[in-house]
């Protein structure tokens, strides 16, 4: 196993890094471990803000160089990766203008003489995926070392420049050894990571069995753990809703980032039966119409998918899909072209007993329901066991608020697809995960929240 380069828009190998030995991950750990309790915690906020805030300015300096290595390594479309390099600058930006203030102590009212203070656990554990190969970094990386908490970051084993140009942006900053430290390491030595002691909390976004199996690991040892783990969110297009507009939020929210993205739309359910067909006939005529292209190019509009073990997963998902009863109205195949393209698909008619019923499909791959009422739509968006993000159309929005409501999930966007921001808090219910990241509350996830009273 190793840590490699494979352009998903061609196929091909370009680069590869060797894993490192469990001598080195546990002398990184010992790294990190020494610089939190001799040095990063013992540093004011404002000390750790301005380190932070310097890798932010590098990180704005060299935008087009992240921008087109998350292309390369990813096939993220490369307007969509400047987006991306544009949010996490904004993380950054979030952080290091409001954190002094998250984390100064604060009274308790019923009692003038106690307090809560804010401090750092000390080592923790970052395990992030491919698909926003920075964002995910950074919503846990700024925050916690401001902190004051150190940070070991295993990243995806096929983003391993992007990996490393993010831990360059720390070490350019002034950053000491051990507050941020990349790791290309196993699943294994992450076991024995979590292990450790000296590790003090682990935040993973990933599978639900990754998900099982980190969660598990870390509350025998006892220790915190946030769990990003996906979703297969619904769009609910209410009677009220404007078809024309929600088709058009549809299409971005299903096929942004290729469809790889937990909280992209991946199920839609419309209430009513005519304005099913008319909404099914919108879809297809913008599925269809959409370009299938190179990452870099400008027009493209669906990029590859980032591997071909990715491509067949979906391939399989939709003959399972298929053969269940399911009807494929729009695309369904691999396209013919070097990489690892697929077709935007629509697929009808899938009953409860249909496998893609209950699963995620991480791609461009939207399931369309027909419902005859508002209380099936509510039934079928929560008849499954994630419970990340969901959508509502309706032009009542005080209505869509009353339907929100009654939505198992942790985070609802009404009349737009999806609104990731640094100042809004990520994160899901169910087997989505739990905990919560960006905004005062992820960067209070690890924090020892001390009470002191003082008796007169």
């Amino acid at each position: 196993m190793s840590f490699q380069t494979i352009n998903p828009a061609t196929g091909d190998l370009l680069k590869e890094f060797p894993l490192q030995t469990d001598e080195q991950v546990i002398a990184a750990l010992e790294t990190a471990n020494k610089r939190f309790h001799e040095d990063w915690k013992l540093r004011t906020v404002a000390d750790r803000i301005a380190v932070v805030a310097r890798a932010g300015k590098i990180l704005k300096e060299k935008r087009e160089e992240f921008a087109h290595l998350a292309t390369l390594e990813m096939g993220k479309i490369l307007r969509y990766s400047y987006l991306e390099v544009d949010l996490v600058i904004g993380i950054f930006e979030y952080y290091i203008k409001n954190a002094e203030k998250m984390l100064a102590p604060h009274a308790i009212v019923e009692e003038k003489e106690a307090s809560i203070i804010s401090e750092p656990l000390g080592v923790i554990l970052a395990i992030e995926p491919w698909n926003f190969p920075y964002y995910q970094l950074a919503r846990v990386a700024v925050p916690q070392l401001i902190a004051g908490n150190v940070v070991l970051m295993k990243h995806a084993e096929n983003v391993p420049q992007c990996a490393l140009a993010f831990a360059r942006l720390f070490e350019e900053a002034g950053a000491p050894a051990g507050a941020y430290t990349n790791l290309f390491c196993s699943v294994k030595q992450i076991g024995l990571l979590i292990d450790d002691f000296r590790v003090r909390g682990v935040a993973l976004t990933g599978s639900e069995r990754a998900g099982i199996s980190v969660g598990e690991r870390a509350g025998r040892n006892l220790k915190k753990v946030i769990l990003e783990l996906g979703g297969s969110d619904p769009a609910l297009i209410l009677e009220g809703a404007s078809l024309e507009f929600a088709a058009e939020q549809v299409l971005m929210g299903r096929t942004y980032n290729s469809g790889q993205g937990c909280v992209n739309i991946k199920r839609v359910i419309v209430v009513g039966k005519q304005r099913g067909e008319k909404m099914l006939s919108l879809l297809k005529e913008q599925f269809n119409n959409i370009k299938v292209g190179a990452p870099t190019d400008e027009a493209t509009t669906l990029g590859p998918l980032v591997s071909e073990k990715a491509l067949q997963g979906l391939l399989g998902q939709i003959e399972d899909a298929r053969l269940a009863g399911g009807e494929i109205i729009a695309g369904g195949k691999r396209v013919d072209r070097p990489g690892f393209y697929l077709e935007p698909t629509i697929i009808t008619n899938i009953t409860g007993d249909n496998p893609l019923y209950k699963q995620e499909a991480f791609g461009p791959v939207l399931s369309f329901y027909v419902v005859d009422t508002e209380e099936e739509a509510i039934h079928i968006a929560n008849d499954i066991d994630y419970g990340l993000g969901a959508y509502i159309f309706d032009m009542d929005t005080k209505h869509a608020l009353e339907v929100a409501a009654r939505i198992d999930s942790g985070m609802v966007y009404i009349n737009s697809c999806f609104n990731d921001a640094p100042h809004l808090p990520f994160g899901g219910i169910k087997n989505s995960g739990f905990g919560r990241e960006l905004s005062e509350l992820g960067i209070g996830e690890f924090l020892n929240r001390k009470m002191i009273r003082v008796a007169h």
